[in-house]
């Protein structure tokens, strides 16, 4: 499970790499540290067909009788088919861009935080996105509170790649980092775009910070 990763890149650099058009693209800021219920960047397909750019709020909201309904951020591909999500990967899929993810390694005490990073010798943290899912949420997201509607977004796991069961031996998130695998995602049949829900290659990835530090410390300004 990932509940927590980075965006360290400007808009520029995110509208650049995912043909987003200037005039369909929100202010977005990089950010060090996105955790669940976090506002955070989505390229999504507008009614028109073209790609935008907007921050949505990451976690479906599951309902909990008597309880503060919950926040659910990673969607499983072995439970597609469940009525929970099943019309979101169908219908609504999305991007969610990306520059590192970490995954707590609970075998030591107290744990050690360890951010991935797509592996390339000219910068360090291409961005990559996230084989996304959204949906409008009508209703309240803490316990006793107001309706309110929110979109909100998940995004797709997958078992772990040999370098991420080092620190997860569970699931790892389906990472998405070609225009190809982009455009299936969003554009293509479900057939299609579940056939890239596997694991990423580990040999095009590494582990680019270890340590109790749950912020990715990449100088933000030297990402472009």
């Amino acid at each position: 499970m990932c509940n927590l990763y980075s965006m360290t890149r400007t808009v520029e650099a995110v509208r650049r790499l995912f043909r987003v058009s200037s005039n369909r693209a929100a202010a977005i800021e990089p950010r060090d540290a996105i955790f669940p219920g976090h506002n955070a960047p989505v390229i999504r397909k507008a009614e028109d067909g073209e790609r935008e750019l907007l921050e949505l709020s990451w976690g479906f909201v599951l309902p909990q009788p008597g309880k503060a309904p919950r926040r659910v951020t990673n969607t499983r591909d072995d439970k597609v088919q469940s009525s929970f999500w099943r019309d979101s990967v169908r219908l609504r899929r999305c991007l969610v861009p990306a520059s590192s993810f970490c995954e707590p390694n609970a075998a030591v005490k107290p744990a050690t935080w360890n951010w991935f990073a797509l592996a390339a010798p000219e910068e360090p943290r291409p961005l990559f996105a996230f084989a996304g899912i959204w949906r409008r949420h009508q209703g309240p997201i803490k316990k006793d509170g107001p309706s309110v509607a929110l979109d909100v977004f998940s995004f797709m796991t997958t078992a772990p790649n040999a370098l991420v069961a080092t620190v997860n031996h569970e699931r790892m998130p389906v990472l998405l980092a070609t225009e190809d695998e982009r455009e299936t995602w969003l554009n293509a049949s479900l057939e299609e775009a579940l056939s890239l829900v596997k694991p990423f290659p580990p040999e095009q990835m590494r582990i680019v910070q270890g340590g109790y530090d749950k912020r990715d410390r990449l100088d933000v300004t030297s990402a472009g």
